[in-house]
């Protein structure tokens, strides 16, 4: 009975969102609402539904063989046979008839469910006070949802309360990208009112005031960003202001870091970095993503115990047979040493010969290389990962299954939040890690970075937020030069932006507001090749793939079925 009420749910969910039309327009009867919001439980469970696609954009199988990982210079996507998203993005190829329709379909989709959740959400048997809650959490997860869409394409058509139906005439022109930032600050500000700063019991994991704040946080920085301020590549003068702002205004750096210190300052002490150097320096960062409940997150992906990204980042032999993208070399390299120096500083104490001595301590917890040491599923325990190839026989090269060329094509796999002690079929043995959406680390760097742009050179409380997280890394000393001009701090912040938050789905779109993805994308990316020789092991530079990038590639086109649609709906520049 219970598999069949369960069926009968997902029926009538399905009934009540099927996709079809512009914005996949949903068809809903008001015989399917009135059962779904006449009933307690099916009404949470309509919530559940818009909670279950959280995460989805930043996920590492987003496309198969990789996600945003395998679509910028973090990593090489795997399964490379087919044309997809990944592939285009690395090839500059992308174009609007073949690009994944996922963050289109995904949130708008969500957005009609947030719509119709708010128009029946009066008439449900709840108390007052969860009919308070569930509004507060249904308007966030509109305007998360609103967020995805902005980041892939700029300016989308707003709708707000509105249930279309597929007889409707659906608004179809693209509000302005200045708009859009406003509806969603609004938004997160409204349901931050009626949410606590963090839920406890069985309510932990659900939308907080902490989230609300920190998806404004996030929000307020990419719209202080270069790329949407006075872009001068928008020439079509139609999307000048859904593009971006078509001025540039140093003040929305203030509004940023604004918006960041309502979280630093706000919870009370509530949210703060995961410390714990025992029994190593920088455990904390290791440890952080193996907690389901900690003091960093304020909203992630709440599933079920498991072992999913074993399976996707852990080397073939270790139980993987749908691997997703494999670490470059320049990925590798943005991790210095632990003395806080980059590694092509004369005085950092780089061996080119033992390239993984007394690196950062986050890269032993980010990056997967010759002989690093992981839990295997026959000898329950960890074991090194054999990447080299064996040249010790000139008649004979053996590599193995988990060898450069073989395993991976870069020479290194991801271990960013993997478990040390889960092997990735090893099914009695999981973990209770969430995927995790923002983080409190995202904050303090938000605001270094906001606050940095906004000042003609950075004070101590730019210099305190960075080395909060290279404290909590254990670096040693973990404290930045004294004087660093402006632009000096701002490739520092950047660089611990790409070490801290690697593989979590902001490189992706940092290189674009940044705008320097035609550098860092329109490069050849490498890997290493670790070679076994009578002398010893030799690490040598090997080409992976020549990454082509397009300036039209600063945003995503809006699917061409979209499009097709209604001419109201502007396509994206270049596309």
């Amino acid at each position: 009975m219970r598999y069949l009420f369960y069926a009968m749910f997902i029926a009538l969910t399905l009934a009540s969102c099927n996709k079809q039309g512009f914005l996949d327009q949903t068809q809903s009867t008001d015989l399917n609402e009135q059962v779904v919001f006449s009933d307690s439980a099916y009404t949470i469970n309509f919530l559940s539904s818009m909670y279950a696609d959280i995460g989805f954009a930043t996920w590492p199988k987003r496309f198969g063989g990789g996600g945003l990982d395998a679509c910028t210079d973090e990593a090489e996507g795997t399964g490379l046979g087919s044309i997809n998203t990944f592939i285009q993005f690395a090839t500059g190829t992308v174009n609007s008839n073949m690009i994944t329709k996922d963050a289109w379909t995904t949130a708008y989709t969500n957005i009609r469910r947030a719509n119709i959740m708010l128009k029946n959400l009066p008439a449900v048997k709840f108390g007052d006070d969860i009919k308070v809650r569930v509004k507060a959490e249904t308007r966030f997860l509109r305007a998360y949802y609103c967020f995805i869409l902005l980041e892939h394409y700029g300016g989308i058509p707003l709708m707000g309360d509105s249930v279309y139906r597929k007889e409707d005439h659906i608004p179809a022109v693209r509000n302005t990208f200045e708009e859009c930032v406003e509806y969603i600050v609004t938004e997160c500000d409204a349901a931050a009112e009626d949410l606590p700063w963090m839920h406890i019991g069985e309510n932990y994991g659900r939308v907080s005031k902490a989230a609300c704040y920190g998806l404004k946080s996030r929000l307020l920085l990419y719209a202080a960003s270069p790329l949407f301020n006075g872009d001068a590549e928008v020439t079509d003068e139609r999307l000048r202001a859904v593009a971006g702002y078509p001025d540039i205004d140093p003040s929305r750096w203030e509004r940023a870091e604004q918006a960041a210190a309502q979280v630093m300052e706000g919870s009370g002490g509530q949210y703060h970095l995961h410390v714990n150097n025992d029994p190593e320096p920088g455990y904390g960062f290791y440890e952080v993503f193996q907690l389901r409940k900690n003091s960093e997150y304020l909203l992630a992906r709440m599933q079920a115990s498991n072992s999913d990204l074993e399976g996707i980042w852990n080397p073939p032999t270790f139980g993987v047979s749908s691997p997703g993208a494999r670490p470059y070399l320049e990925m590798v390299n943005a991790f210095g040493m632990k003395n806080g120096l980059p590694i092509d500083d004369p005085a950092s104490g780089y061996d080119p010969e033992q390239p993984y001595k007394d690196r950062d301590p986050r890269f032993a917890n980010t990056i997967t290389r010759d002989q690093s040491l992981v839990f295997h599923r026959d000898g329950l325990a960890r074991r090194p990962v054999n990447i080299y190839i064996d040249k010790t026989d000139p008649n004979t090269i053996k590599s193995g299954q988990d060898a450069v060329y073989k395993g991976t094509p870069t020479g290194y796999y991801t271990y960013k939040m993997l478990n040390r002690d889960v092997a990735a079929d090893w099914f009695n043995t999981y973990t209770p890690r969430c995927f995790p959406i923002i983080r409190y680390a995202e904050i303090l760097l938000n605001f270094a970075e906001a606050r940095n742009e906004r000042l003609a050179s950075p004070d101590p409380e730019v210099y305190q937020a960075v080395e909060a997280i290279r404290e909590r890394a254990g670096l040693s000393p973990y404290q930045l030069q004294a004087g660093l001009t402006q632009a000096e701090m701002r490739e520092i912040i950047r660089n611990e932006r790409r070490k801290e938050l690697a593989f979590e789905g902001h490189r992706f779109f940092d290189v674009r507001r940044w705008k320097i993805a035609e550098e860092v994308e329109n490069s050849q990316l490498h890997g290493t090749e670790p070679a076994r020789t009578s002398s010893g092991t030799l690490y040598s530079t090997i080409n992976v793939r020549k990454r082509v990038f397009n300036p039209r590639m600063y945003l995503w086109p809006i699917p061409q079925s979209e499009v097709a649609k209604s001419a109201d709906l502007i396509q994206n520049q270049g596309y």
